[in-house]
């Protein structure tokens, strides 16, 4: 049985679950979590992202590739805590991306909302249901698949 998790989670220990750094590293903070079941994290979206340089200078939008990129990266969070081991000699992979809808922009200034559950576990692989949203409204969905690996 692993030791109960506290509330929030910082980023320290997100750096500790997580093997992405900057500027791929898309989640500031877990709040919430269910172990086996779901978990509610956010990133603070920056005007000093380095992908608003060129997408697009006069009107910045965060790419809805990396609004559904925090959401696995969530999705990997919720595995790490789920199954309280560490994620040495392990890596996990996104393999499949389904349903993925987009319904508004996330722009600098935006908290990004990431909650993710689980939607069924087979062998090495988690498929997960994930929403993104700012202020209470959904801006992303979709269905992702991911690996887990040893390296």
């Amino acid at each position: 049985m692993s030791a109960p998790v506290t509330m929030p989670i910082d980023i320290a220990e997100i750096w500790r679950m997580l093997p992405h750094r900057y500027p791929f590293l898309l989640i500031d903070r877990v709040i919430e979590f269910e172990s086996g079941k779901r978990v509610l994290g956010y990133k603070n979206v920056s005007a000093n992202e380095a992908f608003f340089q060129g997408h697009f200078p006069d009107k910045p939008v965060m790419p809805g590739v990396l609004v559904i990129e925090a959401l696995a990266q969530a999705g990997g969070i919720l595995t790490q805590l789920t199954s309280g081991r560490s994620a040495a000699g392990r890596l996990s992979y996104l393999v499949k991306i389904d349903n993925a809808k987009f319904s508004r922009m996330v722009v600098p200034g935006d908290r990004l909302d990431l909650e993710v559950t689980i939607k069924r576990e087979i062998r090495n692989m988690t498929q997960y249901c994930g929403t993104a949203s700012v202020d209470g409204q959904q801006v992303a969905s979709a269905d992702i698949l991911c690996a887990e690996v040893k390296v």
